[in-house]
Protein backbone atom coordinates (compact mmCIF):
# COMPACT_ATOMS: atom_id res chain seq x y z
CA UNK A 1 0.00 0.00 0.00
CA UNK A 2 1.57 3.50 -0.78
CA UNK A 3 1.85 6.21 1.62
CA UNK A 4 0.64 9.65 1.58
CA UNK A 5 3.91 11.17 0.91
CA UNK A 6 4.46 8.62 -2.16
CA UNK A 7 0.94 9.12 -3.60
CA UNK A 8 1.78 13.16 -3.60
CA UNK A 9 5.07 12.79 -4.98
CA UNK A 10 4.33 13.92 -8.23
CA UNK A 11 2.48 17.17 -6.81
CA UNK A 12 4.78 20.22 -7.65
CA UNK A 13 2.27 22.72 -7.05
CA UNK A 14 -1.72 23.41 -5.85
CA UNK A 15 -3.12 25.96 -5.08
CA UNK A 16 -7.34 25.82 -3.82
CA UNK A 17 -10.17 28.53 -4.94
CA UNK A 18 -13.08 27.84 -2.57
CA UNK A 19 -16.71 29.42 -4.07
CA UNK A 20 -19.14 28.62 -1.68
CA UNK A 21 -20.07 24.94 -1.15
CA UNK A 22 -17.40 24.31 -4.06
CA UNK A 23 -14.20 24.29 -3.68
CA UNK A 24 -11.70 24.16 -7.04
CA UNK A 25 -8.04 22.19 -6.77
CA UNK A 26 -5.31 23.21 -9.34
CA UNK A 27 -2.69 20.97 -9.62
CA UNK A 28 0.57 20.38 -11.35
CA UNK A 29 1.85 17.05 -11.44
CA UNK A 30 4.67 15.54 -13.01
CA UNK A 31 4.76 11.73 -14.74
CA UNK A 32 7.41 9.31 -13.52
CA UNK A 33 9.01 10.47 -16.62
CA UNK A 34 9.05 14.07 -15.82
CA UNK A 35 6.58 15.47 -17.75
CA UNK A 36 4.33 17.89 -16.28
CA UNK A 37 0.27 18.44 -16.95
CA UNK A 38 -2.53 20.34 -14.33
CA UNK A 39 -5.82 18.90 -12.89
CA UNK A 40 -8.64 21.04 -12.23
CA UNK A 41 -10.97 18.99 -9.96
CA UNK A 42 -14.29 20.37 -8.52
CA UNK A 43 -15.04 19.45 -5.13
CA UNK A 44 -18.80 19.63 -4.04
CA UNK A 45 -20.26 18.79 -0.59
CA UNK A 46 -23.36 16.95 -1.00
CA UNK A 47 -25.92 16.25 1.99
CA UNK A 48 -28.03 13.33 2.16
CA UNK A 49 -31.38 14.47 3.91
CA UNK A 50 -32.29 10.34 4.10
CA UNK A 51 -28.78 9.19 5.86
CA UNK A 52 -27.65 12.46 7.76
CA UNK A 53 -24.50 11.55 5.85
CA UNK A 54 -21.89 14.14 4.12
CA UNK A 55 -20.08 13.44 1.01
CA UNK A 56 -18.13 15.07 -1.65
CA UNK A 57 -18.34 14.49 -5.52
CA UNK A 58 -15.75 15.29 -7.60
CA UNK A 59 -14.86 15.88 -11.11
CA UNK A 60 -11.83 16.14 -12.36
CA UNK A 61 -10.37 17.24 -15.46
CA UNK A 62 -6.69 16.56 -17.22
CA UNK A 63 -4.46 19.39 -19.21
CA UNK A 64 -1.64 18.52 -20.76
CA UNK A 65 1.27 20.62 -22.05
CA UNK A 66 0.25 19.89 -25.71
CA UNK A 67 -3.11 21.45 -25.02
CA UNK A 68 -1.76 24.58 -22.72
CA UNK A 69 -2.55 27.16 -25.58
CA UNK A 70 -5.75 25.64 -27.33
CA UNK A 71 -7.08 25.80 -23.75
CA UNK A 72 -5.71 28.92 -22.42
CA UNK A 73 -7.52 30.63 -25.48
CA UNK A 74 -11.11 29.12 -24.82
CA UNK A 75 -11.22 30.24 -21.68
CA UNK A 76 -9.82 33.42 -22.92
CA UNK A 77 -12.28 33.83 -25.11
CA UNK A 78 -14.97 32.69 -22.50
CA UNK A 79 -13.89 35.46 -20.28
CA UNK A 80 -13.78 38.04 -22.80
CA UNK A 81 -17.46 37.18 -24.18
CA UNK A 82 -18.59 37.28 -20.31
CA UNK A 83 -16.70 40.93 -19.56
CA UNK A 84 -17.71 42.22 -23.32
CA UNK A 85 -21.37 40.04 -24.23
CA UNK A 86 -19.01 40.01 -28.04
CA UNK A 87 -18.70 36.91 -28.99
CA UNK A 88 -14.73 36.11 -29.79
CA UNK A 89 -13.58 35.76 -33.63
CA UNK A 90 -13.66 32.57 -34.32
CA UNK A 91 -10.25 30.74 -33.95
CA UNK A 92 -9.50 26.78 -34.70
CA UNK A 93 -8.68 25.50 -31.59
CA UNK A 94 -8.10 21.98 -33.32
CA UNK A 95 -5.01 23.01 -35.04
CA UNK A 96 -1.55 22.54 -33.44
CA UNK A 97 -0.60 25.50 -31.78
CA UNK A 98 2.73 24.63 -29.54
CA UNK A 99 4.72 26.33 -32.33
CA UNK A 100 2.96 29.67 -31.43
CA UNK A 101 2.85 29.34 -27.58
CA UNK A 102 3.30 32.64 -26.14
CA UNK A 103 4.98 31.09 -22.42
CA UNK A 104 4.26 35.12 -20.95
CA UNK A 105 0.80 34.16 -21.80
CA UNK A 106 -1.61 34.82 -18.55
CA UNK A 107 -5.52 34.54 -18.52
CA UNK A 108 -6.96 36.58 -15.38
CA UNK A 109 -4.21 36.36 -13.21
CA UNK A 110 -3.44 32.49 -13.55
CA UNK A 111 -0.47 31.69 -15.55
CA UNK A 112 -1.23 28.24 -17.42
CA UNK A 113 2.59 28.07 -18.67
CA UNK A 114 4.94 25.69 -16.71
Amino acid sequence: MESNDSRHHDELYSQVVSAGKRKYFVDVKATKGGDKYITLTESRKLFDNTTGNMSFEKNKLFLYREDFEKFRLAMSNAFDYIETGVIPEEKNLESDTSSNRDDSSIVDGIDFSI
